[in-house]
C-alpha cells in the first residue's frame, strides 16, 4: 500500500465533509441534511449486501448469505436509530427548513426504492417517479424483471424438494406478490421439523429479520414525521402519516407471518 495513503484520502474525507450545503441559517438544517446523508450511506451496504445474498441464495450457498443477511439488518438498525437523532428536531426547527425543501423529499429515494424492489415490494409506478434519472429508472426496471430475494427463497425450496404451486414458479416478477397457501405449507414444513431443514430454517428466520427491521424503520419514520409536522402533507406531495400509514400494512414476505398462525 502507498504510504501516500492517509485516513483522510483513503475515506474521501475531503468530499464527503464538504458535500453538506444548507439552504438556510436554519441551525437544525446541517442535521436533517447529515441524517439523510448518512442513512443514504446505510443503504448503499443493504443493497450490496442483499445483491450477493440473493446470489448465493440462488447458488444454493446459504452460509455466506446468512452472514449478509445479519449485516443487513444491523445496518437496518442503525437506519431506525436515525430517526431518533431526527426527532430531536422540534416543529419549529423543520419550519425553518421546509419552505428550502422545495418538492424534494424522502419518498424520491431510489436507494430506498431499490430495496424495497429487492426484497419484492415491487410497482410500476416508482420506477415513472425516477424518470428523470435515467440511470436509476433503468436500474429498478431491471430489478422488477428479475427474482427478488424472497422469489430465490422460495425457488430453492422448490429446488430442495419441497412442493410449491407452479403458479408461483412461473410468475412474473414485476408484478406484486400474492400469497400463496403452497408457500404458507412449505414454510410450515420446515418449522414443524427445523432439525430436518436447519438451513433453510435458518433462511426464513434471517428474512423474518428483515422484515421486522424494516416494519420498525417505517414505524419510526411515521412516528417521526408525526412528532415534527403532525398530519400537513409531505413535501413530496403524499399525503404524510396517512401515507406512512398504509405501507405499514405491506408485507415482503407474508408467508413468513402467517406461517406462525398456522403452525
Amino acid at each position: 500500500m502507498s504510504a501516500d495513503v492517509t485516513y483522510a484520502s483513503y475515506l474521501d474525507l475531503g468530499r464527503i465533509l464538504e458535500a453538506q450545503h444548507p439552504a438556510s441559517d436554519a441551525h437544525d438544517e446541517l442535521l436533517f441534511i447529515i441524517v439523510h446523508q448518512a442513512s443514504e450511506l446505510w443503504l448503499k451496504l443493504c443493497l450490496h449486501e442483499l445483491t450477493a445474498a440473493r446470489a448465493c441464495i440462488e447458488a444454493d450457498d446459504l452460509r455466506p448469505a446468512f452472514k449478509m443477511l445479519a449485516r443487513v439488518a444491523r445496518a437496518q438498525q442503525q437506519l431506525i436509530q436515525s430517526w431518533d437523532v431526527l426527532s430531536t428536531m422540534t416543529p419549529h426547527d423543520y419550519s425553518a427548513i421546509r419552505p428550502h425543501l422545495g418538492a424534494s423529499s424522502g419518498f424520491q429515494s431510489a436507494q430506498y426504492r431499490m430495496m424495497e424492489f429487492m426484497l419484492g415490494g415491487r410497482d410500476g409506478k416508482h420506477v415513472r417517479l425516477h424518470k428523470s434519472n435515467a440511470d436509476w429508472a433503468e436500474r429498478l426496471e431491471a430489478e422488477a424483471g428479475r427474482a427478488s430475494l424472497y422469489d430465490a427463497a422460495i425457488r430453492l425450496l422448490a429446488r430442495r424438494g419441497i412442493a410449491i404451486d407452479a403458479a408461483v414458479l412461473a410468475r412474473d416478477p414485476a408484478a406484486a406478490y400474492v400469497a400463496d397457501p403452497s408457500v404458507e405449507a412449505a414454510w410450515a414444513a420446515i418449522y414443524r421439523d427445523p432439525q430436518a431443514h436447519w438451513d433453510l430454517y435458518e433462511l426464513a428466520e434471517k428474512l423474518v429479520d428483515l422484515e421486522y427491521h424494516f416494519q420498525r424503520w417505517r414505524f419510526g419514520h411515521l412516528k417521526t414525521v408525526e412528532r415534527i409536522i403532525g398530519f400537513k402533507r409531505g413535501t413530496g406531495g403524499t399525503p404524510g402519516v396517512p401515507y406512512l400509514e398504509g405501507v405499514l400494512k405491506q408485507a415482503f414476505f407474508p408467508e413468513l407471518l402467517t406461517v406462525r398462525t398456522a403452525i
